[in-house]
């Protein structure tokens, strides 16, 4: 084969370095796009027929032997982990759900029953007794008695209706006044400093100016109702509405939505788990203005905590006792129901409302 011969280097041009490659080599880096040297695989790859000692491609087994059966000595690849998707919670079930929600209070129940007992027998000597009877003393003396039970049941009655006013009046007034200083700063600085004005002072302490200003009746009663149980709806309500996504506003904005039409269709909406939360605070509150308001107020039918002041005047322990063992299971049968509702209203769609 002949060479043809090199052309002259032009003049001032560097000498070109003789070529070295044999024929039929390509010089270095001209190889097909994909193709590789040999030898120089990438780490880990391994040239066809270069397997290491002791493992075999599939189908090479040995006569005999089973397919996926490892000898003694060989080396068995890990099988990939079963991957969970990111985020997932085992939730327990249903059952032990139930059995959790009744099993704790049981055991608080059982043990404060117990520390109960243990006071009266062992701390208080048999003259002093009366101070805290036993517990099978106030259900039989009181509770299993009619003649003591239904006088009870007929104030709290009473109370439970006061308390239903003042509750719907604190929700009307509480979240009206959220949704107002949610529509101007100069509003909420000017509504807000009564708002927490309404929660520092001691209900007590203007007790007296409520009674002058308006009676000892059933109005004076569902005042301090309202007084206490308004604050948490205000700043709940608020706060809700304060808290909507910056980007669903400007959503409305860009379909020229009107005030009204933001406030119904978006702000109040979004805000529901807030006012909910504040509704749940204020449930427990207003069943203890209610009390406070029949101890103070006396005038007209007696609520249960009219004849809590009476069985604590007159010493009877066992009365008393069973008075707050209701008053205390309408507490927590009404905050129960206002907790059920936040569920049933916002559950489907935001956290707090979940069942845990």
């Amino acid at each position: 084969m002949t060479r043809t011969a090199a052309s002259p280097a032009p003049a001032g041009a560097a000498p070109r370095p003789p070529r070295t490659d044999t024929p039929g080599t390509k010089p270095p880096g001209t190889d097909a796009p994909g193709t590789d040297a040999p030898g120089t695989e990438a780490p880990g790859t391994e040239a066809p027929g270069t397997e290491a000692p002791g493992t075999e491609a599939p189908g090479t087994e040995a006569p005999g032997t089973e397919p996926g059966r490892t000898e003694p000595g060989a080396t068995r690849a890990a099988r990939p982990a079963p991957v969970t998707p990111a985020g997932a919670v085992r939730r327990p079930s249903a059952a032990r759900r139930a059995l959790s929600a009744v099993a704790v209070p049981a055991l608080a129940l059982a043990l404060g029953i117990g520390v109960w007992y243990a006071v009266s027998y062992l701390l208080l000597d048999p003259a002093r007794r009366f101070l805290l009877p036993p517990p099978h003393q106030v259900v039989s003396r009181s509770l299993a008695d009619p003649t003591h039970l239904e006088p009870m049941l007929q104030a709290l009655g009473v109370t439970a209706r006061i308390a239903a006013i003042g509750f719907v009046l604190a929700a009307l007034i509480g979240v009206g006044a959220g949704a107002t200083m949610n529509q101007a700063r100069w509003i909420e600085r000017l509504v807000y400093p009564y708002a927490v004005m309404l929660q520092v002072i001691p209900v007590l302490a203007i007790v007296p100016l409520i009674g002058l200003w308006f009676g000892f009746g059933t109005g004076s009663r569902i005042i301090v109702c309202v007084m206490i149980a308004l604050f948490p709806v205000i700043t709940n309500t608020h706060f809700g509405l304060r808290s909507v996504d910056k980007g669903l506003h400007e959503l409305f904005t860009l379909g020229r939505a009107s005030r009204l039409s933001r406030l119904v269709r978006l702000e109040l909406p979004a805000a529901l788990p807030s006012v909910f939360t504040g509704m749940r605070i204020a449930s427990g509150q207003v069943v203890i203005g209610a009390i406070l308001g029949d101890m103070f107020f006396a005038k007209g039918e007696p609520g249960i905590g009219t004849l809590l002041d009476t069985y604590r005047a007159t010493l009877r322990s066992e009365d008393l006792i069973a008075a707050i063992a209701l008053a205390s299971l309408f507490g927590i049968a009404v905050y129960t129901l206002f907790t059920l509702a936040s569920q049933a209203v916002v559950g489907r769609w935001h956290s707090s409302g979940e069942r845990r």
